[in-house]
């Protein structure tokens, strides 16, 4: 993706280096190898953190996490996201104008090891999330690490994947599907409402390749590989399998690998919102499953 010179969002907010009290985490540490897989598999592109912060308490007390000072690599990817969010900006505005509304653009927090949100604290282990309580997306750089060598979800253009994802779950909020979808699943069960997760995490997918769309003129050979790389490296099918050496789709949150790719193709090919309605049965099925 070219991206070096171009215009940085100023919708950005740094907290890298800050200090967090380990006793106010919702999530401690000890999660490694498979286990960080399957955590990641949650949040990794708009899990909601209020689903596991809530009720949850991190020991140790008067340890802290944060207070590293930031390497030449993370501020150099700071400037990246930064033009990939600043990139989102110029889409969703136009998006929107197009619809007659107006885009209320998100911030984006960069942090280290820990962060308070509005939707609770998290540490890094639970990867980028979007929290709609203050909307904002918050992001480990750190994290861009794990994507390439733990999940295999190489390149630039998969980095970006991840910030167009959670800024799709930002355009969610504001069109106030995420929130009708939250209320419906308060009245169902466990299965039934990660079924409406899964279609929730595949219109952010969509609207990831409706960004990409609109975004072409920036991209470079091999960028789109590099994303559906990355949505194929996510789905829970593969994951799954990963993490627990089976498959059990009643416990889907996000989507397979196949749909995760096939909305993203279907976002990048149409650049059209309301050609990404992934709660349409009968445009699921022809897309989705």
């Amino acid at each position: 993706m070219q991206w070096k010179g171009r215009r940085e969002s100023q919708n950005v907010e740094d907290r890298r280096g800050r200090r967090m009290p380990r006793g106010g985490l919702a999530m401690g540490g000890g999660v490694s190898g498979v286990g960080l897989l399957v955590l990641l598999a949650y949040f990794l592109l708009g899990g909601n953190p209020g689903a596991l912060l809530q009720g949850t308490g991190g020991g140790g007390g008067g340890m802290f996490l944060g207070g590293k000072t930031p390497t030449a690599q993370e501020d150099e990817l700071a400037r990246f996201a930064s033009v990939v969010l600043a990139d989102t900006e110029v889409v969703w505005q136009e998006q929107f104008r197009s619809r007659g509304q107006r885009y209320q653009e998100p911030t984006m927090v960069f942090f280290t090891d820990a962060v308070q949100s509005a939707c609770g604290s998290a540490d890094a282990a639970v990867g980028p999330f979007y929290c709609s309580g203050d909307e904002k997306i918050y992001i480990d750089l750190a994290f861009y690490e794990d994507l390439a060598k733990k999940l295999g979800a190489k390149g630039d253009f998969a980095q970006a994947y991840v910030i167009a994802h959670e800024v799709g779950h930002h355009i969610q909020h504001l069109l106030g599907t995420s929130g009708k979808v939250h209320r419906e699943q308060q009245r169902l069960s466990q299965a039934q409402a990660n079924s409406l997760s899964v279609r929730l995490e595949l219109q952010a997918d969509f609207y990831a390749g409706v960004f990409a769309h609109h975004a072409k003129k920036f991209l470079e050979p091999g960028d789109i590989e590099e994303a559906l790389s990355a949505a194929n490296a996510i789905g829970d099918d593969t994951l799954q399998r990963r993490g627990r050496g089976r498959v059990v789709p009643d416990s889907f949150t996000h989507g397979t690998s196949a749909q995760r790719m096939a909305w993203f193709r279907r976002g990048l090919e149409s650049g059209k919102v309301e050609d990404g309605d992934t709660f349409d049965d009968r445009l699921f099925e022809r897309v989705g499953r």
